[in-house]
């Protein structure tokens, strides 16, 4: 993610991270790895979350997009989703991660779009679909999270 830039989060999601004394953009992150992957979330809710990953720097030895880097950014906007989802007092864990490789991408923005398909009280699963810039799909992926009590994953 190198330089930071502003994520979109709905406003009753911010207030919930403020009445605790967290400001809730200022941490907001994709990790290490999105950020060694230039993974940018764009816009993220329970309902959905959007963010893109170049494809230069994320491919394959044949100069094509990575399948694991169409993972990684599956697994990182679904994460989010599942997270946003479980509120404050909930901790997201991947458990399940599946995706289909429809087409290759050697150049270029990819973005990633994640919608809830599923959204429990101890899960949460989302689609996500990969497109290129020409709105082609390349990827769908459904990840599934478990949703853990916050003070119970502190303790694993």
């Amino acid at each position: 993610m190198g330089d930071k830039h502003a994520v979109k989060f709905p406003q009753e999601v911010l207030d919930e991270y403020a009445a605790l004394g967290i400001d809730l953009p200022s941490l907001f992150s994709a990790g290490h790895l999105g950020e060694r992957m230039d993974i940018r979330i764009l816009e993220a809710s329970a309902d959905r979350v959007v963010g893109t990953m170049p494809v230069e720097g994320n491919t394959q030895p044949y100069g094509l997009l990575h399948g694991g880097a169409s993972a990684v950014l599956a697994e990182t906007l679904g994460s989010v989703g599942a997270m946003l989802h479980g509120g404050i007092t909930k901790v997201a864990v991947g458990v399940d991660l599946n995706c289909t490789h429809h087409r290759g991408a050697r150049s270029g923005l990819v973005t990633g779009v994640a919608t809830p398909v599923h959204r429990g009280r101890s899960t949460a699963t989302y689609e996500v679909v990969i497109t290129d810039e020409q709105d082609r799909r390349l990827c769908t992926a459904r990840l599934t999270c478990m949703l853990r009590d916050a003070d119970a994953a502190a303790g694993a």
